[in-house]
């Protein structure tokens, strides 16, 4: 089982640290990994793959929870996005939403903001409440960080979090022009959607966690380490956000 997570893991972490940390000799891995798959060892991996297969189609509906509140008196921007999603620079169109995370304390509540150059995220909050703040937290962070100078595109849904006079004033302030998705159309903000989608999958639904502070560690640490830094994706030419960010500066 140590053999086996190393494999797992080389690509992510130096095959010398692994060995280290797990207490084995780099030399009984090599011999491991170049040791033909025995028939058993091969009847128990199809085994367990079907077994992987037969829990997804019979996992339980999740619970569902609705963040995007569109009956409000705010005005509405018009869809500029047009489901483009590709920008051919950093801070060209940036996206943004939120999620819900279940925990044994309530719901606890994450708004990103995600730059479609790269599938980064750059700005988020986590909070136990829908207010406005939680995404104003958010496009603060992606503002301080990415400090962008040039033609902005916010998208995102006609939510009042971010139709509110508030969101509104600080995306003018800076320059930025609103995007708004067409009502009760997700596939209007599909990358962001296809974040929250990884992270549930990856993270969310493999955990139970007690209370929101839990959550909240847990969910840091994978978008700022995991997502951010090591996940590669074949839209960026199987680089990480990050690494592919710091290529097309170079």
């Amino acid at each position: 089982m140590r053999y086996a997570f190393i494999e797992a893991k080389k690509g992510i972490y130096p095959i010398r640290l692994l060995c280290h940390i797990l207490r084995v000799s780099r030399s009984g891995y090599y011999a491991w990994r170049d040791r033909p798959e025995s028939r058993r060892a091969l009847e128990s991996r199809q085994l367990l793959a079907h077994i992987r297969r037969s829990h997804g189609r019979s996992r339980r509906r999740r619970r569902f929870r609705v963040t995007t509140h569109s009956r409000h008196t705010w005005p509405v921007a018009a869809d500029q996005l047009r489901r483009d999603f590709k920008a051919s620079a950093p801070n060209r169109k940036w996206a943004a939403d939120i999620t819900y995370i279940p925990t044994r304390e309530g719901w606890l509540y994450l708004a990103v903001v995600l730059d479609l150059y790269s599938r980064r995220i750059v700005g988020w909050s986590m909070a136990s409440h829908l207010n406005r703040s939680l995404v104003l937290d958010a496009l603060r962070m992606a503002l301080k960080r990415r400090q962008p100078s040039t033609r902005l595109l916010h998208h995102s849904d006609q939510g009042g979090q971010y139709a509110s006079g508030d969101y509104q004033q600080l995306l003018a302030r800076h320059g930025i022009q609103c995007s708004m998705s067409r009502r009760g159309d997700c596939w209007d903000n599909a990358v962001v959607e296809s974040f929250f989608a990884t992270l549930k999958t990856e993270l969310i639904h493999q955990t139970t966690y007690d209370n929101r502070d839990q959550a909240r560690r847990d969910i840091f640490e994978y978008i700022e380490t995991e997502y951010n830094r090591q996940r590669r994706y074949s839209t960026l030419g199987y680089l990480s956000p990050v690494e592919f960010e710091r290529q097309h500066a170079a």
